[in-house]
């Protein structure tokens, strides 16, 4: 069990003094930034013939040896946390890490990387909508304009009106990534359980690896490996320096400066300015890959984009509103 942190009275732009405020925004732009490298060193690899689900295990496994002894020291030996917690951090291994991640790479199979991390990115309308069926908090006309904004881009990143052929298997991979990022939103910002940020992410990461590695072994993800170089526009380099960026750079970097964002944003916020992370993929894309979206499909990402900055702005607006001090029970 967990709760939801409230925006503007506990960790939102409002309240939160100048020094918090910045050190939020600058935690959340490293991590949008790491984010949305991700998938575009993922295809080198996925292009030699790794599989999503080996790619998303070692780039997790590694994030943990990583994190995990930075974690311990941040509990204290508060050990009784941890118990309190269990529900909370498997949660977020799951949805969050193992499952965001996994659904994301698998896309990117079927897809180019802009369009389906777009597609991952209409979280932050998930997130309002969670809150209205789940707490009751409806959404104003604004949000509303918002998400219609988003659903017309979905439409134009899909390319849907211009005929162009639609794989909808990476499109549902990629609604699958919107619903871990949904959570990682939710569950990071939330402040009420007394987890530090880098417990959080520790305990998240060596959840995700341990459920990635049991479904590889009782065969439900494929798991297949290779040693040939990665080649990124005509770029050779070897197997394990993609490797190792997506472990260090893209996971454990990513999600600690994700939470700790998150902690003194609020999810709302941050969500809103995690969609830097879409700008910072179409560029890693063409900068890697030599790939860009087609007109259309960036026409389509300014209107997602437009429209969650509306549903922000309608989500402030309903902020403001009398709310539980303590937040509300997930």
């Amino acid at each position: 069990m967990t709760t939801v942190a409230p925006d503007v009275t506990s960790a939102g732009p409002v309240s939160a003094p100048p020094s918090r405020l910045a050190a939020g925004l600058g935690f959340a732009i490293a991590s949008a930034a790491a984010f949305g490298m991700s998938g575009a060193w993922a295809r080198g690899l996925l292009d030699t013939g790794w599989s999503p689900g080996a790619v998303v295990l070692v780039r997790v496994g590694l994030a943990a040896l990583v994190v995990v002894p930075f974690g311990l020291i941040a509990l204290r030996g508060r050990w009784s946390l941890l118990r309190r917690n269990t529900g909370l951090i498997v949660m977020y291994g799951v949805l969050a890490v193992a499952g965001a991640q996994f659904c994301y790479f698998s896309a990117v199979q079927y897809m180019q990387v802009g369009p389906a991390l777009l597609i991952e990115y209409t979280s932050p309308a998930a997130v309002v909508v969670w809150m209205w069926l789940r707490h009751h908090q409806r959404p104003s006309l604004m949000t509303l304009v918002g998400a219609g904004l988003a659903a017309l881009g979905l439409v134009l990143v899909l390319d849907l009106i211009t005929g162009a052929a639609l794989n909808p298997v990476g499109v549902l991979w990629a609604l699958g990534a919107m619903v871990g990022a949904t959570a990682y939103f939710i569950i990071s910002a939330d402040e009420g359980n007394g987890l530090p940020p880098l417990t959080l992410a520790a305990g998240g990461l060596v959840v995700g690896s341990l459920v990635l590695g049991l479904l590889g072994l009782v065969g439900v993800l494929p798991m297949t490996a290779s040693t040939a170089p990665a080649v990124y526009d005509g770029r050779t380099v070897e197997w394990w320096v993609p490797l190792v960026v997506l472990g260090v750079v893209t996971a454990a970097i990513a999600y600690t400066t994700g939470i700790a964002a998150g902690r003194r944003l609020g999810s709302r916020l941050t969500s809103f300015v995690a969609l830097l992370e879409v700008v910072a993929a179409i560029g890693f894309a063409w900068v890697l890959l030599g790939e860009l979206p087609r007109t259309v499909q960036l026409l389509g990402g300014l209107l997602i984009m437009a429209g969650v900055v509306v549903v922000k702005l309608g989500e402030t607006r309903v902020a403001r509103a009398p709310e539980p001090v303590a937040g509300a029970v997930l």
